[in-house]
């Protein structure tokens, strides 16, 4: 399948950022003394960028340059869209819409296993205040 347009560098970069909740001033001083947030701010504007700043801020935002040089924001849509939306059996499996326990049922669990391991640890410190009261008699 090949690209009818263009992909934006600039602008994959900026959702990259964005997505690991990352700001330009951020990005700039990762970079080095040499870049600002309004740098940044411009080549996010920029549709292509020069190889060794693409490594470097690839690097940064733990992506190979070829992800920021791929990434179609219109394809992964379409692909999340159709993968969440489907009612087909292929995602049925995938994406559990029935739940098969009752929630209350395991908050329940949870609590006596949270009194169980409460009353284990109140049966410990009275084994250690014996176990005190025993050496200082002792003693």
């Amino acid at each position: 399948m090949e690209r009818t347009q263009q992909v934006h560098e600039g602008r994959n970069i900026k959702r990259f950022r964005e997505m690991l909740g990352m700001k330009q001033e951020t990005l700039a001083y990762e970079l080095g003394e040499d870049w600002t947030q309004k740098k940044i701010s411009q080549l996010e504007t920029k549709e292509k960028i020069e190889r060794d700043i693409l490594e470097q801020v690839a690097k940064i935002l733990k992506v190979t340059p070829e992800a920021i040089q791929q990434f179609d924001a219109d394809n992964a849509l379409n692909i999340i869209s159709n993968t969440f939306t489907s009612h087909d059996s292929s995602t049925l499996n995938a994406i559990n819409h029935n739940c098969t326990f009752n929630p209350f049922d395991k908050l329940v669990e949870v609590y006596e296993e949270n009194k169980k391991l409460y009353e284990r640890l109140i049966q410990v410190e009275k084994e250690k205040v014996v176990y005190l009261e025993q050496l200082l008699k002792d003693k």
